[in-house]
């Protein structure tokens, strides 16, 4: 897929709003850019599960899966004023959403408001906010008013565009994990030496619906693939940063709740070094993903990560380098043939 192309449907994917459990334009996105040889369904959960038929049946039946959600909000009050008090959904840090645009299901705009900063205690000053101290303001002027637009438990994104910088990098929301399903949709759309199963899975942002796709699928490798935090940035010690833009894609041996299985780990890294494909690896442990959800399921299986690595990942922009994409690509390219024969 020409570079040009990847960008125009990673834009349209991140432009679509998404929250977890609210994946349902995303799936039909992904639905109407699917090949024609694919075999779908949507399971109970929100999952969109594609089977793709290879040249020949694998030794290890094989699942690849990005999840289609995005970190957002969710409206919990409404105060007579019309201000809207909400949560997060997925983990968002409050000192990226004061002030920001935020865009509700029903299209209306808002903005992220708190207390005035001179009103502030000194106490409230040298803390991070709580999301009670909070609220959205859509310009309503009564709680009837703001009612016509927004009901309590309606979802709302980071209302945030999609940009190219120089140097071949991009921001947008919703990146983690929109590349992903990118990527996914590429190798979807190639010839493969073996029969593959790919999930486009829900919910993974609060914990995740992989598992129920690992279940049905009950594959013997499962990877996920991801956005990776990038902390390639001042002030960082170098063991710190977890990975750096524009090094190739991102293994993991080991997250906050998982563990990967060290011959999938070993094989990946091999590969690269076979392929000549940039790559680099995850540190320290933090975060998590799919495979924690998908190597529980059912009787257990194999699991891998490969991320993309992303800077301000769950803010209303991350950054991330397009020079990633193509050896992400070919990495997971190269995985089925090697994974689908491997003992």
């Amino acid at each position: 897929m020409e570079l040009n192309t990847k960008l125009e449907w990673l834009e349209q994917l991140c432009q679509i709003d998404g929250v977890s459990g609210a994946e349902d334009r995303v799936a039909e996105w992904i639905l109407a850019h699917l090949p024609q040889d694919c075999r779908t369904h949507r399971d109970a959960r929100g999952n969109l599960i594609c089977e793709k038929k290879g040249e020949k049946a694998p030794k290890n039946k094989m699942l690849f899966a990005a999840h289609m959600d995005e970190v957002g909000f969710i409206i919990t009050y409404i105060e007579e004023s019309g201000l809207l008090r909400f949560d997060a959904v997925g983990g968002v840090d409050t000192r990226v959403v004061i002030g920001k645009r935020v865009r509700l299901e029903s299209g209306v705009p808002g903005v992220v408001g708190a207390k005035p900063i001179h009103l502030q205690s000194a106490a409230d000053r040298d803390a991070v906010l709580e999301y009670d101290k909070l609220y959205i303001d859509i310009g309503a002027g009564s709680r009837e008013e703001a009612m016509q637009h927004v009901q309590l438990g309606d979802f709302a994104t980071f209302d945030s565009g999609f940009y190219a910088y120089a140097g071949g990098k991009v921001a947008s929301k919703a990146l983690d994990d929109r590349v992903g399903c990118l990527l996914l949709l590429e190798l979807l759309h190639k010839s493969l030496p073996y029969d593959i199963t790919v999930a486009f899975t829900a919910q993974e942002e609060i914990g995740g619906a992989a598992g129920n796709a690992a279940f049905a699928v009950a594959p013997d490798i499962a990877v996920a693939v991801e956005g990776n935090t990038a902390a390639d940035v001042p002030g960082v010690a170098a063991a710190k940063r977890v990975s750096a833009l524009g090094k190739g894609p991102v293994l993991n041996f080991k997250d906050k709740r998982a563990i990967m299985d060290r011959g999938l780990f070993a094989a990946t890294k091999a590969l690269c070094e076979e392929k000549g494909i940039p790559y680099q690896i995850k540190t320290p442990i933090i975060g998590a993903n799919d495979s924690a959800s998908m190597v529980a399921a059912g009787s257990g299986c194999r699991v891998m990560a490969v991320a993309v690595p992303m800077r301000y990942i769950h803010s209303p922009l991350a950054v991330m380098d397009t020079a990633d994409l193509q050896p992400a690509a070919d990495l997971l390219e190269a995985m089925v043939a090697r994974l689908g024969e491997m003992e």
